[in-house]
Protein backbone atom coordinates (compact mmCIF):
# COMPACT_ATOMS: atom_id res chain seq x y z
CA UNK A 1 0.00 0.00 0.00
CA UNK A 2 1.39 3.42 -0.88
CA UNK A 3 1.91 6.22 1.62
CA UNK A 4 -1.12 8.12 0.23
CA UNK A 5 -3.33 5.03 0.48
CA UNK A 6 -2.15 4.51 4.09
CA UNK A 7 -3.04 8.10 4.90
CA UNK A 8 -6.47 7.85 3.29
CA UNK A 9 -7.09 4.57 5.08
CA UNK A 10 -6.14 6.18 8.42
CA UNK A 11 -8.34 9.18 7.62
CA UNK A 12 -11.19 6.81 6.81
CA UNK A 13 -10.81 5.11 10.18
CA UNK A 14 -10.71 8.49 11.90
CA UNK A 15 -13.90 9.48 10.12
CA UNK A 16 -15.57 6.22 11.14
CA UNK A 17 -14.92 7.30 14.73
CA UNK A 18 -16.59 10.66 14.09
CA UNK A 19 -19.69 8.92 12.73
CA UNK A 20 -19.84 6.52 15.68
CA UNK A 21 -19.31 9.41 18.10
CA UNK A 22 -22.53 10.98 16.81
CA UNK A 23 -24.50 7.91 17.89
CA UNK A 24 -25.20 4.25 17.27
CA UNK A 25 -25.39 3.09 13.67
CA UNK A 26 -24.99 0.07 11.45
CA UNK A 27 -22.16 -0.51 9.01
CA UNK A 28 -24.20 0.35 5.94
CA UNK A 29 -25.06 3.75 7.43
CA UNK A 30 -21.37 4.37 8.17
CA UNK A 31 -20.58 3.65 4.52
CA UNK A 32 -23.37 5.97 3.30
CA UNK A 33 -22.51 8.79 5.73
CA UNK A 34 -18.86 8.58 4.74
CA UNK A 35 -19.75 8.80 1.04
CA UNK A 36 -22.14 11.72 1.63
CA UNK A 37 -19.77 13.77 3.78
CA UNK A 38 -16.37 12.97 2.28
CA UNK A 39 -17.63 12.45 -1.28
CA UNK A 40 -15.51 9.34 -1.57
CA UNK A 41 -16.38 5.67 -1.60
CA UNK A 42 -15.30 3.56 1.36
CA UNK A 43 -15.02 -0.18 1.03
CA UNK A 44 -17.01 -2.48 3.31
CA UNK A 45 -13.77 -4.49 3.50
CA UNK A 46 -12.28 -1.56 5.46
CA UNK A 47 -15.35 -0.74 7.58
CA UNK A 48 -16.42 -4.12 8.94
CA UNK A 49 -12.98 -5.48 9.92
CA UNK A 50 -12.24 -2.12 11.58
CA UNK A 51 -15.50 -2.32 13.57
CA UNK A 52 -14.59 -5.87 14.64
CA UNK A 53 -11.13 -4.74 15.72
CA UNK A 54 -12.65 -1.90 17.75
CA UNK A 55 -15.05 -4.34 19.36
CA UNK A 56 -12.19 -6.68 20.35
CA UNK A 57 -10.42 -3.71 21.96
CA UNK A 58 -13.55 -2.78 23.92
CA UNK A 59 -14.06 0.54 22.16
CA UNK A 60 -17.25 -0.50 20.36
CA UNK A 61 -20.09 -2.85 21.18
CA UNK A 62 -22.91 -4.04 19.01
CA UNK A 63 -26.49 -5.09 19.45
CA UNK A 64 -28.50 -7.07 16.93
CA UNK A 65 -31.77 -5.78 15.56
CA UNK A 66 -34.08 -7.50 13.14
CA UNK A 67 -34.97 -5.39 10.11
CA UNK A 68 -37.48 -7.36 8.11
CA UNK A 69 -35.93 -10.77 7.59
CA UNK A 70 -32.38 -9.49 8.14
CA UNK A 71 -30.42 -9.17 11.31
CA UNK A 72 -28.63 -5.84 11.48
CA UNK A 73 -25.74 -5.10 13.84
CA UNK A 74 -25.97 -1.68 15.44
CA UNK A 75 -22.55 -0.44 16.57
CA UNK A 76 -22.07 1.96 19.45
CA UNK A 77 -19.05 3.39 21.22
CA UNK A 78 -18.43 2.15 24.74
CA UNK A 79 -17.45 4.60 27.48
CA UNK A 80 -13.81 3.73 26.73
CA UNK A 81 -14.51 4.34 23.04
CA UNK A 82 -15.96 7.78 23.76
CA UNK A 83 -12.94 8.66 25.91
CA UNK A 84 -10.64 7.47 23.14
CA UNK A 85 -12.52 9.60 20.59
CA UNK A 86 -12.20 12.72 22.71
CA UNK A 87 -8.44 12.12 22.94
CA UNK A 88 -7.96 11.67 19.20
CA UNK A 89 -10.27 14.61 18.41
CA UNK A 90 -8.16 16.85 20.66
CA UNK A 91 -4.99 15.64 18.98
CA UNK A 92 -6.52 16.21 15.55
CA UNK A 93 -7.72 19.71 16.50
CA UNK A 94 -4.14 20.61 17.48
CA UNK A 95 -2.92 19.44 14.07
CA UNK A 96 -5.61 21.47 12.32
CA UNK A 97 -4.69 24.52 14.40
CA UNK A 98 -1.07 24.23 13.31
CA UNK A 99 -2.18 23.93 9.69
CA UNK A 100 -4.53 26.94 9.65
CA UNK A 101 -2.63 29.23 12.04
CA UNK A 102 -0.48 30.81 9.29
CA UNK A 103 -3.56 31.77 7.26
CA UNK A 104 -5.39 33.53 10.12
CA UNK A 105 -5.72 37.28 10.23
CA UNK A 106 -5.14 39.08 13.54
CA UNK A 107 -7.44 41.88 14.69
CA UNK A 108 -5.40 45.11 14.87
CA UNK A 109 -7.34 46.20 17.96
CA UNK A 110 -7.99 43.24 20.27
CA UNK A 111 -5.52 40.72 18.80
CA UNK A 112 -8.03 37.91 18.36
CA UNK A 113 -7.53 35.50 15.49
CA UNK A 114 -9.96 35.90 12.61
CA UNK A 115 -10.66 32.54 10.98
CA UNK A 116 -13.21 33.64 8.44
CA UNK A 117 -14.74 36.94 7.41
CA UNK A 118 -13.64 39.78 9.61
CA UNK A 119 -13.82 43.47 8.90
CA UNK A 120 -11.26 45.29 6.76
CA UNK A 121 -10.76 49.02 6.57
CA UNK A 122 -8.16 51.21 4.94
CA UNK A 123 -6.42 53.32 7.56
CA UNK A 124 -3.70 55.76 6.51
CA UNK A 125 -3.38 54.05 3.15
CA UNK A 126 -2.98 50.56 4.58
CA UNK A 127 -5.62 47.79 4.64
CA UNK A 128 -6.15 46.88 8.29
CA UNK A 129 -7.85 43.75 9.63
CA UNK A 130 -10.34 43.75 12.48
CA UNK A 131 -12.59 41.06 13.86
CA UNK A 132 -15.57 43.45 13.75
CA UNK A 133 -16.60 47.03 13.07
CA UNK A 134 -16.63 47.77 16.81
CA UNK A 135 -12.93 46.94 17.11
CA UNK A 136 -12.25 49.10 14.05
CA UNK A 137 -14.04 52.05 15.66
CA UNK A 138 -12.25 51.55 18.99
CA UNK A 139 -8.91 51.28 17.19
CA UNK A 140 -9.51 54.56 15.34
CA UNK A 141 -10.65 56.33 18.54
CA UNK A 142 -7.50 55.19 20.39
CA UNK A 143 -5.28 56.33 17.50
CA UNK A 144 -6.98 59.75 17.42
CA UNK A 145 -6.68 60.22 21.19
CA UNK A 146 -2.96 59.29 21.10
CA UNK A 147 -2.14 61.83 18.38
Amino acid sequence: MSEVEDFISDFSRFFIFTILYEGPCHGYRIINEFKKRVRKEISPSLVYPFLQKLEKRGLVKHTSKMTGARERKIYELTDDGKTFCVRIFRRFSKLVSVAIEPSLEICAHCGCKVYEGGYFEEIEGEMTTFCCVHCANSYKQERNSNQ
